[in-house]
């Protein structure tokens, strides 16, 4: 939706972020020009303005947020999505996602690998590999606002998580990052 052009800045209400998308997709990871419609829509950007003084982001940071969360709005020719507080999974704190301080009572995991054989030892293609469910907690949230964390998950642990939580991640190196809700978590392997 394109914000009038007689308007030159967006005020979010209530706990609402509003935040400039960063750059989509255009190259493969082999330098592959990618046509618009197979360009990936892009999930974290930069915090323009919050309305609330207590709200966990600030204005300037590098947000990763849930994919399909937010209405997306053009404001002066430049894409942007105003989202709840809550949709907002984490604050990225360099190039790579295993250092994104996840928010709330979120937990960034380092997804495990996929088996490459079954049990006879018949190689699976990629699209036959089921996906993993388990990986490495890297990062725990300080818990939900206003509510003390009692989370028994630590960095390091190994979990297993539900099957269809959380907003993934891809690093540019290959690796492949969850952060799922803390409740997503179903145990740790030991």
């Amino acid at each position: 939706m394109a914000v009038p052009s007689k308007y030159t800045s967006v005020k979010p209400a209530g706990d609402r972020v509003f935040v400039k998308l960063g750059a989509e997709e255009e190259l493969s990871t082999g330098g592959i020009l990618l046509p618009s419609t197979a360009q990936k829509k892009p999930s974290e950007g930069s915090v323009v303005a919050v309305a609330a003084e207590d709200a966990t982001v600030k204005v300037g940071d590098q947000v990763v947020y849930s994919k399909y969360a937010g209405t997306e709005l053009e404001l002066g020719g430049e894409e942007h999505v105003l989202l709840k507080e809550e949709d907002v999974v984490g604050i990225k704190n360099g190039a790579s996602y295993k250092d994104l301080k996840p928010l709330g009572d979120r937990v960034l995991i380092k997804v495990g690998k996929a088996e490459e054989a079954t049990s006879g030892g018949v190689l699976l293609t990629d699209s036959a590999r089921e996906k993993p469910l388990t990986g490495e907690v890297i990062a725990v949230g300080p818990g939900k606002k206003g509510e003390e964390n009692t989370s028994t998950i630590s960095p390091g642990t190994t979990v297993m998580y539900q099957k269809y939580a959380g907003t993934e991640f891809k690093d540019q190196d290959g690796s492949e990052y969850i952060v799922v809700q803390g409740s997503d978590v179903m145990a740790t392997l030991m």
